[in-house]
């Protein structure tokens, strides 16, 4: 035990009510710790729990045993099942009207914390609430993954037959993870994505290519085979997908799926345009446009995303460095536009000169910048020289500036994925625990308490029964997720195996 005074040991006294809280001695025990607090100072919030055990003496037993855990009359102790370190900073209340987290305590089961010690939110210092509010974010990110966990695995049990049979062909279609079938089939899926990708590129090698009746040079008939059953099975992806989903409209509008649709749009127009016959075919916008479609095919490359978590986490990233991104473009910008105009002042008067205006200089500005260097375009004179190597000084400097914080972005958000995830799946596992710690406690022989008799049994029920995280709403109409309580044993590590395998 630690014992941490303040004051005198002689200015002690006994419990003799509120008349002599100035001269009340409340010796706790948080946690094992012993502190002495003092009447004067617990006073000055009259609302907390603290406060109240200054007037002991007027109260019974069972009223000061509602206020802590146990009560020793013998030595005047109260004692509480607390966190000692959360107790530091509760402490600072009574001394300078703020509470202050410190590093390493969980915001959500500190407010619990201050809950139980009937202290307000409103009393926590401005840094602690804007991390509290992060925290509850997340909080209901991991809520929202949790949730529609759940509707994966138990679906909506009011649900009729038709709506039974969506959300079975949703599961199958947009959730690899649900079932064995499900990871099949987005397997498949990937595996056409690369073939078609590799098809469109083979296609355009001239020596894989045969001449049709006019002489003109047209993909193989056993690669368009090929394209003919990638689109197909694209097609019936697509319609699938469509007909099982809750939001019509929303799935339509959505960007990954707009990217499948112009994926397989290309070859239905140009069946469509081939079966008008060979005159339309032959019109010169007709044929543009036939190139225009094929040429969007590349978008087919996106699809990748749909599977790829990775490159969802890099879009994401990218959404969230709009801002970086944009300061990369006005440097290159400004750039650009003040180097050109250099070089073209410089370079004019060369007779052999390559920058024959300021815009003609932009192209030589941005590889330049960006340092490629195609050599295409470069300066003769001295001067124009000394343009170019500031330029592309200037450039490197320009681009590598708002690299670090998109990089920065990037690798938070996928740790914050990764975290959210687990937090997700270990949330799933204590539901689990917990409703079979119900089945287990209607069996009374069936386990056994942990904690020991007397004053600690008390306290670690108490503990354990307000400081869980109530982060969704019981789908029965209970309070909320709950951890597993400390009565919660296995006879046996067979039993605990077969209880968290089924």
């Amino acid at each position: 035990r630690i014992l941490s005074t303040e004051r005198n040991p002689e200015e002690s006294g006994d419990c003799n009510g509120s008349e002599a809280s100035e001269e009340t001695e409340i010796v706790v025990n948080i946690g094992g710790v012993k502190q002495v607090l003092y009447g004067d100072v617990l006073t000055r919030y009259p609302d907390t729990r603290l406060a109240e055990l200054v007037d002991c003496s007027l109260r019974t037993s069972e009223e000061i045993l509602s206020l802590c855990d146990d009560y020793d009359p013998e030595t005047e102790e109260f004692y509480f099942d607390r966190d000692p370190e959360a107790f530091k900073c509760i402490i600072e209340l009574y001394y300078y009207g703020e509470i202050h987290m410190k590093r390493g305590i969980c915001p959500i089961c500190f407010m619990k914390e201050m809950e139980f010690w009937k202290i307000g939110p409103d009393f926590l210092d401005e840094c602690c609430k804007g991390h509290l509010k992060e925290v509850e974010d997340e909080l209901a990110e991991i809520a929202e993954k949790v949730r529609t966990i759940l509707v994966d695995r138990e679906g909506d049990p009011s649900a009729g037959g038709w709506q039974r049979f969506q959300i079975c062909l949703w599961r199958l279609m947009e959730k690899p993870e649900s079932s064995l079938p499900a990871h099949i089939i987005a397997i498949v899926s990937f595996i056409f994505i690369l073939v078609s990708s590799v098809v469109m590129c083979v296609g355009t090698i001239p020596d894989l290519q045969v001449e049709d009746s006019e002489g003109h040079l047209t993909e193989h008939p056993t690669l368009e085979v090929i394209e003919t059953v990638c689109i197909g099975w694209f097609t019936i992806e697509y319609v699938l997908r469509l007909i099982s989903s809750p939001n019509k409209i929303k799935f339509v509008l959505a960007f990954m799926n707009i990217i499948d649709f112009m994926a397989i749009m290309p070859f239905f127009v140009v069946l469509i345009l081939t079966s008008f016959g060979a005159g339309v075919m032959e019109l010169a916008n007709v044929q543009q446009a036939v190139q225009a479609l094929r040429i969007m095919r590349i978008a087919r490359i996106f699809k990748l995303a749909r599977h790829s978590s990775g490159l969802q986490t890099l879009t994401s990233a990218l959404k969230s460095s709009f801002k970086e991104l944009g300061l990369l473009l006005m440097y290159m910008g400004v750039g650009v536009f003040l180097f050109s105009a250099l070089g073209y002042t410089m370079e004019q008067n060369h007779p052999d000169t390559l920058f024959t205006s300021i815009p003609q200089s932009f192209w030589w500005a941005v590889i330049t910048m960006t340092t490629v260097g195609y050599g295409d375009v470069y300066p003769k004179t001295t001067l124009g020289r000394c343009n170019a190597a500031i330029s592309f000084l200037c450039g490197v400097i320009a681009i590598a500036l708002p690299i670090h914080p998109i990089i920065n972005n990037f690798v938070m958000f996928y740790n914050k994925q990764q975290v959210l995830e687990t937090a997700a799946k270990h949330e799933i596992e204590l539901m689990a625990l917990r409703s079979g710690d119900g089945e287990l406690k209607a069996a009374p022989d069936s386990h056994k308490h942990v904690c020991g008799a007397g004053v600690w049994d008390n306290t670690m029920r108490s503990c354990h029964s307000d400081t869980y995280i109530p982060l969704l709403k019981d789908p029965r109409g209970g309070a909320g997720i709950q951890s597993p309580s400390m009565d919660t044993s296995f006879e046996s590590t067979a039993e605990a195996t077969e209880y968290f395998i089924s």
